[in-house]
């Protein structure tokens, strides 16, 4: 007997060994000792895991509920207007408005096709081609300076801006695509003429392709602000 009062390895009581021994020599534990054999915790080195159900597989009628995400895109929402307010709105319209398009020659192959959806739009809403003026620049960095001269004419009711920026493997692209945009906008605020933008910035040649209509869609904004403008005026004077 240890000095603990237990049993050193191998020793057992003098009263348990006269008790009935298992197969192995060892004497059967005790009903005490057995109960807690069976909630001990598991063995050094073992990791107890607990068991997760599967999930069941989904129906297919489970499957067709859930919707469909779409990727986030960029698109023109209707108004809600209540009744009562004084609105002022534009339309895209034209007859004997003039018109002007400060064109970029760097990348000529989409710019070429912005201006055609641009003169087709025109054409389409009343606009006679001798009422348009096109004035080509270098590029794009060159079509704030461009717009800016065309609206310090006050020949026309609009201008509209069109070119094509494409990313490159240098920071070309943010420099140009960012001073275009910031610089079209100071010429519309310090002229007062509505100036569209319709720039192209795009990761490569295959997207600006499939955007060259996008020409039509800055004449639309051109020509709808110049309507506002126009309405804002007469209003103005009527209530002079």
């Amino acid at each position: 007997m240890s000095a603990t009062g237990g049993f050193w390895p191998g020793e057992a009581p003098a009263a348990e060994e006269a008790e009935a021994q298992n197969g192995e020599g060892w004497p059967q534990p005790r009903e005490e000792e057995a109960e807690s054999e069976i909630e001990a915790a598991p063995v050094l080195g073992e990791t107890a895991v607990a068991e997760t159900p599967e999930p069941e597989p989904k129906t297919d009628d489970e499957e067709a509920e859930e919707p469909d995400v779409a990727p986030a895109q960029h698109v023109p929402g209707e108004l809600d207007i209540p009744d009562g307010v004084d609105l002022l709105e534009g339309a895209p319209n034209g007859t004997r408005k003039r018109i002007a398009i400060v064109l970029s020659r760097f990348n000529g192959d989409v710019t070429n096709r912005l201006l055609e959806s641009a003169l087709a739009e025109l054409e389409r809403v009343g606009i006679a081609r001798e009422h348009v003026t096109v004035m080509p620049v270098p590029g794009a960095f060159e079509l704030p300076l461009g717009a800016m001269a065309l609206a310090k004419t006050r020949r026309y009711v609009a201008v509209v801006a069109l070119g094509c920026v494409i990313r490159g493997e240098t920071a070309h692209f943010e420099y140009v695509a960012g001073e275009a945009a910031s610089g079209l906008q100071l010429a519309a605020l310090e002229t007062g003429v509505p100036v569209a933008f319709g720039v192209l910035t795009t990761e490569n040649l295959e997207q600006a392709m499939a955007r060259s209509g996008k020409g039509a869609e800055a004449v639309r904004t051109a020509l709808e602000m110049a309507d506002l403008f126009n309405q804002l005026r007469a209003t103005a004077k009527a209530n002079a």
